[in-house]
């Protein structure tokens, strides 16, 4: 049913001008989603109050509740009619006072970490595309059949709403800067081994993705107390994101996977100056997958001891930073960081291996990121002793990756197993650290048994990459275009 329910409104909102992507279709499904997840949270919480001889005194004031202005009942339960707002009225109400009144939220919040804060922050900054007010009735109606209340309809409703996340990842090049692919999260997860009373922590959220998995790890673990599920609720998951649509969408993704209030701030991680982190900022888990590419300003480099344009470089800066002595890692980076002769890689190479114990190295073949032709590795380490050995795993699963072909957890499964023990394999070598250029630190991806050298990208990876570069020149022409 509820499979059927999220078709129908991609349906419908294929019909709205405002909505050609599926960016856009996530955007506008997550902010009514939310509304809907809010308003049986609201009931649910009343219900436990009543039943306690406790008043509860409800987020929403009553005009903006769902089950007033978007699903007013019947006493059969049916939707009424007679008070149901639909055509312009309903777009006039969403538009003018909605939106307004929920915006204000951010400013009578006691705390960043509260839900009203949350509510303000999500409707500070997006808006709703849906312009015809009867396509929006339509969607509301398909947004009142799903149910929040169990875990068993939490659980369908966030496998859902990570399949339209991976669409949007499958939608060109801007949508996969929001989507890691899961196995290759999972097991990041399973090699860095999280555990119950740890602070996790992504400062490039995108949608949430490694928390949310991190969760499903831990919540997994037998023998699981009142109390450390109080833990894991309030006092274990930290992310941060720069991007309006990413941050709505990570909110979404925790509160589907069972976070009612995500630890998720809506900021530019790297605005932070690395000299002001102390001890309490810091956290003993990093998983993330940071933004590459990108120019930062002059201004934000400043923050960092070595500087450099490259966004992924000053993450990989900031995420060494913030880990305490003994936190652990597990970040995605392109592979050409680790051979790169300019002064800020090699500084930053250097800085690693001997703030850091950078255990393992797994180099990802091309197609693991759809719809992005760039080449990764996915650095692991430990923080607080310099780098003795590396190992390092050369993922092949004998088939090329694609979006029809995708990376699966089976294919990873080989490099979780030799992990452990750090063991040799036609796919696996060890590298002595004293052995490493003190010049360049040159981490090349290089098996001394196999008489490889740096490997080059393929042709198909080359063409996917200048597909991808054509598909966002066409995105950015008829942005121009429009604006003419």
């Amino acid at each position: 049913m509820f499979e059927q329910a999220f078709k129908n409104i991609d349906d419908v909102l294929r019909k709205e001008a405002g909505c050609g992507t599926e960016l856009d279709y996530a955007e506008q499904t997550s902010w009514l989603l939310f509304l809907k997840y809010l308003d049986g949270l609201e009931q649910d919480r009343a219900d436990e109050a009543a039943l306690e001889g406790r008043k509860y005194t409800f987020i929403l004031d009553e005009p903006y509740r769902w089950d007033v202005w978007a699903a007013p009942k019947t006493p059969l339960g049916m939707l009424d009619h007679n008070k149901a707002l639909v055509g312009d009225d309903l777009r006039d109400f969403v538009d003018q006072k909605l939106f307004p009144y929920l915006h204000g939220f951010k400013r009578k919040a006691t705390g960043p970490n509260t839900i009203e804060y949350k509510v303000g922050e999500i409707f500070a900054e997006i808006k709703n595309k849906i312009s015809s007010g009867y396509n929006l009735r339509e969607i509301i109606d398909h947004v009142d059949e799903l149910r929040f209340r169990s875990q068993v309809e939490k659980h369908e409703l966030s496998h859902l709403y990570e399949a339209k996340i991976k669409n949007m990842g499958n939608a060109g090049r801007n949508g996969g800067e929001y989507y890691t692919p899961r196995p290759l999260i999972r097991a990041m997860v399973k090699v860095v081994d999280p555990r119950i009373g740890e602070r996790i922590y992504d400062g490039a959220a995108g949608s949430a993705g490694f928390l949310c998995e991190s969760f499903d790890y831990l919540r997994a673990k037998p023998g699981l107390t009142t109390s450390d599920l109080k833990t894991l609720q309030e006092r274990t998951f930290y992310g941060k994101e720069k991007k309006s649509l990413a941050y709505v969408i990570a909110i979404m993704n925790m509160i589907l996977h069972g976070i009612e209030a995500p630890n998720i701030l809506h900021t530019n991680t790297l605005t932070e100056n690395l000299a002001d982190v102390q001890d309490r900022d810091r956290f003993d888990v990093v998983l993330a997958n940071p933004p590459f590419g990108g120019n930062e300003r002059k201004e934000v480099q400043q923050n960092f001891p070595i500087r450099t344009g490259e966004t992924a470089f000053l993450f990989l800066q900031h995420f060494i930073k913030v880990l305490r002595a003994g936190g652990r890692a597990g970040v995605v980076i392109k592979n050409t960081f680790l051979s790169n002769t300019d002064n800020a890689s090699v500084a930053l190479r250097k800085h690693l291996l001997e703030s850091c114990d950078l255990h393992t190295v797994l180099d990802c073949p091309g197609g693991t990121f759809q719809g992005a032709g760039v080449k990764t590795v996915v650095l692991f380490f430990e923080k607080g002793s310099p780098t003795r050995k590396v190992w390092y795993y050369r993922l092949d699963p004998g088939r090329n990756l694609g979006k029809t072909n995708p990376l699966n957890d089976a294919d990873l499964a080989e490099f979780v197993a030799l992990q452990k023990t750090f063991a040799d394999s036609p796919k696996s070598w060890t590298v002595d650290a004293a052995t490493i250029d003190r010049a360049t630190f040159d981490l090349s991806v290089k098996n001394p048994d196999g008489g490889e050298k740096v490997t080059h990208r393929s042709p198909r990876e080359i063409l996917d990459e200048i597909a991808a570069l054509d598909a966002e020149s066409a995105e950015v022409l008829a942005t121009i275009r429009g604006l003419l």
